[in-house]
């Protein structure tokens, strides 16, 4: 395929069919230009069966940005969807549609506010909203969940893996395990949720880090089949990278060859000025081989050496390691609190494909309409209630108790504002009978957690560098409960609305129920018949 047709396949072609005929849809009513409000939100944290996360990061905002800048409707898009057909082979989309996208098909006119990247985020509440005319906020639509709803999966397992693994090396290599080039939209969430490189090249330059990585199997076993050893490739490999020393060491037998042979390079490195990096360990018990090496690197004189563990690993491997680890360490003489500390750990397909649950389930939904000359809340009923959206135009608030740990995310109405309320009710989204009232004075902090990016298509705030977005994640995790980063059955983390937003969703459903319960109502014919008086 060539990088023009890839460019039009990943261009403002990058959607659903459906978006397209529900524009031409509005054009032929004269609502593409109606004023309306989408918000993007998950419903549920991600669920990998054996645990579940209590929190996610949000992640993929700066891609999504960039994308909107950069793409719009040319001719050959416009060309391919004038040759699309109807079933009886007429024109799906008519001239005059697609002369209106030539001319207003690009995202200029679109507003976006998010919750910045890195930050923790919750069910139900907005991580990005889109205001703006109707037709190209509802074309936005697939890629915007494309974008964020993955990179925000991907963090979010990175951060519970730094979490988890006590926040040692962590660097993530999933590259050739990745679904195609999610491969490098996944590098970068990882980066952006815990892993400190990755071994990703391009994705390194792009964001300004370091590539990493160690050496493959294959090396030791070319040397072999040449007649030579394994220490003979350590020996090429340290000459070649002396002060990036990192060997894997499981090719023929850990303890018995490759540690050894490890040592004795380590050693040669030393004696010539230079300090190794670590041995890499990616088959057999983890745990118990991080003991016995840790032991041997010890004796020999290297106790600040890294030991890489690699091989499937995800947050629950790396916990039963660690435990295994305190477990057992104590009996042959090593410290596990120092061995913890050594550890690093190389994620790979496990983390690229969110092993467990590889779908956030994020979704995009119409919460408001500009009509009469005001913003008309718009809502969904669902069978289960808490698919139905909170509707209208809203603010996001996070409250943080009197220890600085956040207690609750609060959705409100735009003209409400939390931090000047003596009392805040908090209502359940769904459930009538759940609520609670905080105190103004039991709160430490209230804040606004929305920004504005985009002001009619142009960029009015820039998304800082990787160390920001990184420290921005670390600050937010720091202030969660325990109970809330637990790895296994976290405590939920309270998302609630307002009283006047309750009342709003409330008095909207029930509208809307009336309504259809009344064009369901049975007629009879001599009734229809006669006339009002």
């Amino acid at each position: 395929m060539s990088l023009q047709k890839r460019k039009t396949a990943e261009g403002i072609l990058f959607t659903d069919m459906y978006q397209f005929t529900m524009a031409q849809l509005y054009f032929r009513m004269g609502l593409q230009e109606k004023q309306v409000q989408f918000d993007h939100y998950f419903r549920n944290y991600p669920d990998y069966g054996t645990h579940k996360a209590g929190y996610c990061i949000m992640a993929g905002l700066e891609w999504l940005v960039d994308w909107m800048q950069n793409t719009r409707f040319e001719a050959d898009e416009i060309e391919y969807l004038r040759s699309q057909k109807t079933r009886t082979g007429t024109r799906l989309f008519a001239d005059d549609f697609l002369d209106w996208l030539s001319r207003h098909g690009d995202f200029s006119t679109l507003n976006l506010f998010a919750i910045p990247e890195g930050r923790v985020v919750h069910p139900n509440v907005p991580l990005t909203v889109v205001r703006g005319p109707l037709a190209m906020a509802q074309i936005l639509e697939t890629a915007l969940l494309n974008q964020l709803n993955f990179q925000t999966l991907i963090a979010t397992k990175a951060a519970r893996m730094r979490e988890i693994g006590h926040g040692q090396l962590m660097m993530e290599f999933g590259l050739r395990r990745a679904q195609e080039l999610g491969g490098n939209a996944g590098a970068r969430a990882a980066l952006i949720g815990g892993a400190d490189f990755t071994s990703n090249v391009g994705v390194s330059a792009l964001l300004g880090v370091q590539p990493k990585g160690t050496h493959a199997h294959s090396m030791v076993q070319l040397f072999i089949a040449m007649g030579m050893s394994e220490l003979d490739a350590f020996r090429a490999y340290a000459d070649v990278y002396p002060d990036d020393c990192l060997l894997l060491v499981d090719t023929i037998n850990t303890l018995e060859s490759g540690i050894p042979n490890a040592i004795q390079v380590f050693q040669e490195l030393r004696a010539k000025g230079h300090r190794p990096i670590g041995v890499r360990l990616d088959s057999g018990d983890l745990a118990y081989l991080s003991i016995q090496v840790s032991r041997m690197l010890d004796e020999a004189g290297f106790p600040d050496v890294t030991i890489m563990l690699s091989n499937n690993l995800d947050e629950l491997i790396i916990w039963q390691i660690i435990t295994q680890i305190q477990e057992e360490a104590p009996r042959y003489g090593v410290d596990a609190d120092h061995l913890v500390k050594r550890l690093g750990y190389g994620i790979g397909t496990r983390l690229i494909t969110s092993w467990g649950d590889p779908a956030l389930g994020g979704v995009y939904k119409l919460v408001a309409v500009h009509h009469d000359n005001r913003w008309q809340p718009a809502i969904k009923i669902s069978e289960s209630p808490e698919k139905t959206p909170n509707p209208g135009y809203k603010n996001i608030w996070r409250l943080y108790d009197q220890r600085g740990k956040a207690t609750a995310d609060l959705l409100s109405l735009q003209d409400e504002d939390p931090r000047s309320m003596e009392r805040i009710v908090l209502r359940h989204a769904s459930n009538q009978t759940k609520f609670r009232i905080i105190e103004k004075h039991n709160l430490s902090e209230v804040e606004p957690l929305l920004v504005q990016y985009l002001a009619e298509g142009r960029v009015i705030a820039e998304i800082p560098d990787l160390d920001t977005l990184r420290a921005r994640r670390v600050a937010d995790v720091e202030r969660l409960d325990a109970g809330v980063r637990r790895l296994m059955y976290p405590h939920i983390y309270h998302v609630s609305l307002t009283q006047r937003l309750w009342d709003l969703k409330q008095d909207l459903v029930q509208s809307a129920l009336h309504v259809e319960d009344l064009q369901h109502l049975p007629v009879k014919s001599d009734e229809a018949a006669t006339p009002s008086p």
